[in-house]
């Protein structure tokens, strides 16, 4: 395989989110729903952005929106951010009352301590190892002190190419697969504190991790 460069990888993230955003949409409306430990960890998450005294919270990688809008039903000031356009225009049509924008988590076009929490859910998964720790950074530097960080991702050990998803829609998108303890040692790096984690299904083929951290106070 080719050596894949940041702006190879990144306009082909883009472009194969863009083809399968409705697609994507429709497939993954009711995920949360469906689905106790999930809403037990946005629950959480919501929790922790409350003690840390509230504030905005960026749901990055928000793809739909539709977890932007769980949080903001749980009273959270939320607001998501997709490197899809794609995307965006779904969120917008679907949830017009809260506010979405275009961009990645790789140049976070966020003031330094201007958010009170970050999510990130299943978005750090097309990230390469390489790049980790520049969004990692980018997390720490928006964050308030004190504020919480929350990452979903899947669990394993590889990465691999998907060339097809969603319907049966093209898509040239690569998906890594971590172990938590490697990311937590990134998040560590990055000068997080590490507060919980835990794992999803973990007799499936392939585990979900749901981590929390914090910048600290």
């Amino acid at each position: 395989m080719s050596v894949v460069t940041t702006d190879d990888w990144l306009a082909d993230t883009r472009t194969s989110y863009d083809t399968v955003a409705v697609s994507y949409t429709n497939q993954l409306r009711d995920a949360i729903a469906g689905d106790p430990y999930l809403r037990a960890a946005l629950a959480v998450f919501a929790d922790r952005v409350r003690a840390a005294g509230g504030g905005p919270v960026a749901d990055v990688g928000c793809g739909p929106g539709h977890v932007t809008a769980h949080l903001h039903g749980l009273g959270v000031d939320a607001f998501g951010i997709d490197l899809s356009p794609g995307m965006i225009d779904v969120a917008r049509r679907d949830y017009p009352g809260l506010r979405f924008e275009v961009g990645s988590m790789t140049d976070l076009h966020l003031r330094d301590a201007s958010v009170a929490g970050v999510l990130a859910w299943w978005s750090l998964i097309h990230i390469p190892d390489d790049e980790v720790p520049t969004v990692f950074a980018h997390f720490h530097r928006v964050l308030r002190p004190g504020g919480p960080l929350q990452l979903g991702f899947h669990v394993g050990n590889t990465s691999r190419l998907k060339t097809e998803g969603y319907g049966g829609h093209p898509m040239t998108v690569y998906v890594h697969r971590r172990q938590p303890d490697k990311v937590a040692s990134w998040l560590r790096d990055a000068g997080f504190e590490i507060e919980a984690q835990w794992l999803c299904d973990p007799d499936e083929r392939v585990p979900q991790a749901v981590l929390v951290a914090h910048r600290p106070s």
